[in-house]
């Protein structure tokens, strides 16, 4: 496991750009540190450990990506996320608590989102049955990055979105000052608009919508 991550540590820090880097920072509010890899000087970089022959072992993978986790510079979480990825066929049911792990440590938009709608969403169509549970106690934790994520693990689900789930989830954040909460309502209701914009149109005149949410909801249906 060290030798893994030591490598693409040693091929990061080769390849730093400070320039950028003091860019990136910024536009992240100065919360993390990076190498300066753009997008895709970095997937050219980590693209020898996601083959199929370079992949660690599945019993290693909570252990490999919290050590990427732990890193201060962004890019490392980036990279954990794409490897995590790739085990999407072979998740198996205590995984949820990696995911979590993740969406609640170095925690901001840039990772939440590409958790909940890929990681978080892959999970619960493979245990559809834990989906109301989690549900729940992510509500109920006060997290607002977890209850980001209850709203956005159904981001790409399209017809297999579960509105009554939805609807539930959103009720007990309706008045929420939080950004990011009534960003992230508006986002997956003008997602689903594209697969079922009358049921969002609908929801939407009837649910009393923070002004943010409305917008984003109805972006789509009222152009």
């Amino acid at each position: 496991m060290n030798e893994y991550v030591e490598w693409l540590e040693e091929v990061f820090s080769s390849h730093a750009n400070a320039h950028i880097a003091e860019g990136q920072k910024a536009y992240m509010r100065n919360k993390f540190e990076f190498y300066g890899l753009k997008s895709p000087v970095r997937k050219g970089l980590q693209k020898k450990l996601l083959v199929k022959t370079a992949l660690p072992d599945k019993e290693d993978l909570h252990a490999i990506i919290k050590a990427f986790w732990d890193k201060p510079q962004r890019e490392f979480q980036y990279f954990a996320m794409d490897l995590a990825k790739k085990y999407t066929r072979h998740f198996s049911e205590e995984d949820i608590q990696l995911f979590e792990y993740m969406v609640t440590q170095n925690s901001w938009w840039d990772t939440v989102d590409f958790i909940a709608s890929h990681l978080m969403g892959s999970y619960f169509l493979k245990y559809p049955n834990l989906r109301e549970g989690y549900v729940k106690k992510w509500l109920a934790s006060g997290n607002f990055w977890l209850q980001r994520s209850a709203l956005l693990f159904q981001l790409k689900y399209k017809d297999e979105l579960d509105t009554d789930l939805l609807e539930r989830t959103i009720e007990p954040l309706l008045g929420s000052s939080v950004f990011f909460i009534n960003k992230a309502i508006g986002w997956v209701l003008r997602e689903y608009s594209k697969t079922n914009p009358g049921w969002v149109l609908q929801y939407a005149n009837k649910t009393n919508l923070q002004p943010l949410s409305r917008k984003e909801a109805l972006r789509i249906i009222q152009k």
